[in-house]
């Protein structure tokens, strides 16, 4: 179970007062679910995510995973970021074994394991270019299989398909869905695609505009394994009604964006 409790979060500003990102933020995650983060850009999602995870501290407010308060990132969590954060001196597998290097697996495990991660990303062709040899979109798969190969309980990705071309990014969508459905984690997922969102999710959280506080959850009430019929989920009637109630609600924040005067 994650449990956030009346969190909230400023960055300093040199010239500026604090900006406020987030303000008194309180969820729960169960374990097991697939959740997802949607509202406008610079809500604090992104942020909600690094403090889930330990690299930022709330300056109000708390987060425990499994009961015990986060203050640091943890072996038994995992983030995929939006950059690449690649190490350019390593090939692509040995980028993915990077992580399990600081776990203290061993080297066969390690290859196998990288091997593994590999194929499901579909780049088993690149285990031995370098990071100034690949795409963008093929780097951000590289970060993805680098999460995916510690075997975390906790996933928290923050736009990771964001990077790859449409109809890559569906694919990837399927392959996730088919790797939780035989080990099943907790994902966290920062996104900007209703769509993705509603097809990837057990639960919406709903974010107003900066600064983020959680506006409503929508539970999405589609059947599982959705991998399997991926086309024929997206046509159906609830899955329509569904982009239609969270586009309503996101397009109303992001009105108010709009209209609102700059800081």
């Amino acid at each position: 179970m994650i449990e956030v409790s009346s969190v909230s979060h400023a960055f300093e500003r040199e010239d500026e007062g604090p900006l406020q990102v987030l303000d008194d933020v309180s969820c729960s995650i169960k374990t097991g679910t697939f959740v997802s983060l949607l509202g406008p850009s610079g809500c604090g999602k992104t942020t909600l995510l690094r403090i889930l995870d330990g690299l930022v501290r709330p300056v109000a407010g708390e987060v425990r995973i499994d009961g015990e308060v986060v203050r640091r990132p943890a072996a038994s969590r995992a983030m995929v970021f939006q950059e690449f954060n690649l190490l350019p001196w390593r090939t692509t597998q040995k980028n993915i074994e990077f992580a399990l290097e600081v776990q203290g697996v061993s080297r066969a495990e390690r290859r196998t394991r990288a091997q593994r991660t590999l194929s499901l990303v579909g780049l088993d062709a690149f285990a031995n270019y370098y990071p100034h040899q690949l795409s963008g979109g093929m780097k951000q798969r590289v970060g993805i299989a680098r999460a995916l190969g510690v075997a975390p309980k906790y996933l928290f990705m923050d736009e990771p398909f964001g990077a790859l071309d449409p109809q890559i990014r569906e694919l990837m969508q399927i392959e996730l869905l088919k790797l939780l459905e035989l080990d099943r984690k907790t994902v966290v997922f920062v996104t900007h695609s209703v769509d993705e969102a509603i097809f990837l999710s057990d639960q919406i959280i709903m974010f107003s505009a900066r600064p983020g506080r959680i506006t409503t959850t929508i539970d999405i009430d589609l059947p599982r394994p959705r991998w399997s019929n991926d086309e024929e989920i997206k046509a159906c009637d609830q899955f329509v009604k569904y982009r239609q109630q969270i586009w309503h609600l996101l397009k109303r924040e992001l009105i108010g964006t709009a209209a609102a005067p700059a800081d």
